[in-house]
């Protein structure tokens, strides 16, 4: 009673950050994100050192290199239709140009990433009915692929950053770390509710974004990404290819403020984007008369534009907490998950005797589009069910960071998804994680 009590009032608090929005109509630092993996890997420290020192002279040459590994085990000790484990992982590859201590080109770099990812997925072998993965580094192909291929150019001291090439969406726009396993508190939350055509990381699309750097306030920025469902695919993944068939444009934009408390000592990054993408898509729930298409069986309606809009709040509060509130609200015509909202702290050095460890904690909630959960219930009504009805789905996660060398950590971590899928038809689940990180 005690423990469903303590649920109970978790749930309640996410559900507060969900209502202002209901619907009819790898440290916390400001870091890059990912689809399901931070694609950032630390230029140091590294676990095999600094290779003799050769590291570091091609470094002063022009040549920053990065070699990273992630893997992720989990256990579902509860929910699904069996017990099982099961690995995931991925390899990273790549390299940074300094563009002047190479060409002589002022203010300019140019990087190649390359990704491996291989295993299983536990959310769908074990049947776990999760909307959000319990394992954030599956998914996007168990191949390997070119994740960026761009080059960057800044003006004027800083003030001016442009970036074209191949990139992911989530390293520039709603860009959050990958620290926790369950993918409702990794990377650009837009991703996570939008993924058939908002891309994170491994996958990247040509695109450029044009930041403007502002002293004293933080940043401004805008972009524009060509729209392909081919870059999912596994044919020519290694090369940077411009696929034919566009769909559309995804044309983002994001404000930050990124102030600095006591005296420098507390940095924080408060960003509000949104973006409007120009493709067709299918509307979630009605057919082109105005029906439900799941009791009619005519084809979906057709909406041309989809968008939508997003907050990623982070706030270093004392020298070791650390806190964070992301929020992502979509197009409700058409996105299956119409809103999304996390809020977790980290906490470091809990140990005098471990001061680089970490502990942290995280709540969230994903919820289904009203549309959906009004169609099935007319599906019900024509005997075309039983259908499960589905609303919020809630996610929590605690973890706890070892660091026993330098370039290397392991995080344990333990998950619990209340209405998998946001039903109670299926059973909750408890999950047991390992999430390990590597920098070569």
């Amino acid at each position: 009673m005690a423990q469903a009590a303590a649920a109970g009032g978790s749930l309640a608090f996410v559900a507060l950050l969900l209502l202002p929005v209901v619907s009819h109509a790898d440290e916390l630092s400001v870091a890059k994100s990912a689809d399901a993996a931070s694609p950032a890997v630390a230029s140091e420290p590294w676990l095999f050192g600094d290779w003799a020192g050769e590291r570091l002279r091609l470094r002063d040459q022009g040549f920053d290199f990065q070699f990273g590994y992630v893997s992720e085990v989990a256990y579902n000790a509860t929910g699904g239709d069996r017990q099982m484990v099961r690995y995931a992982d991925q390899w990273t590859a790549g390299v940074t140009l300094d563009l002047d201590k190479l060409l002589g080109v002022p203010d300019a770099r140019f990087q190649v990433t390359f990704t491996q990812r291989d295993g299983r997925n536990l959310s769908t072998d074990a049947k776990l009915g999760t909307l959000q993965q319990v394992q954030e580094v599956f998914g996007r192909g168990q191949t390997a692929r070119l994740t960026q291929f761009w080059y960057q150019q800044t003006f004027a001291d800083d003030l001016l950053d442009w970036k074209v090439g191949r990139m992911t969406f989530g390293e520039d726009f709603a860009a959050f770390s990958c620290d926790f396993q369950n993918l409702t508190f990794c990377g650009a939350n837009p991703g996570n509710l939008d993924g058939d055509y908002i891309y994170n990381w491994p996958i990247s699309q040509w695109g450029t974004r044009v930041k403007v750097n502002i002293h004293d306030f933080g940043y401004v920025q805008a972009g524009i990404y060509d729209m392909n469902p081919k870059y999912l695919g596994t044919a020519d993944a290694l090369l940077p290819v411009w696929f034919e068939d566009s769909t559309g444009a995804l044309l983002p934009a994001e404000v930050a403020w990124t102030p600095s408390f006591g005296d420098g000592a507390l940095p924080g990054s408060y960003k509000v984007g949104g973006w409007y993408a120009t493709a067709s898509a299918d509307n979630v729930a009605y057919d082109r008369n105005g029906n439900f298409f799941a009791v009619t069986g005519l084809p979906p309606a057709q909406d041309r534009g989809r968008w939508g809009a997003y907050i990623n709040f982070q706030q270093q509060l004392s020298e070791r907490v650390n806190v964070f509130l992301n929020a992502v609200w979509s197009d409700e015509r058409t996105s299956f998950t119409d809103r999304q909202a996390a809020v977790g702290v980290v906490y470091t050095g809990l140990f005098a005797s471990r001061p680089q460890d970490d502990i942290a904690f995280a709540a969230g909630a994903t919820h289904v589009n009203d549309k959906v959960a009004k169609s099935q219930r007319a599906q019900n009504r024509a005997g075309l069910g039983p259908v499960a009805v589905q609303d919020t789905e809630y996610a929590f996660e605690v973890y706890y960071t070892v660091r026993p060398t330098a370039g290397l950590l392991f995080r344990p971590n333990v998950q619990y998804v209340h209405r998998p899928g946001g039903t109670d038809k299926n059973k909750d689940v408890l999950v047991l994680g390992l999430k390990t990180s590597a920098n070569f």
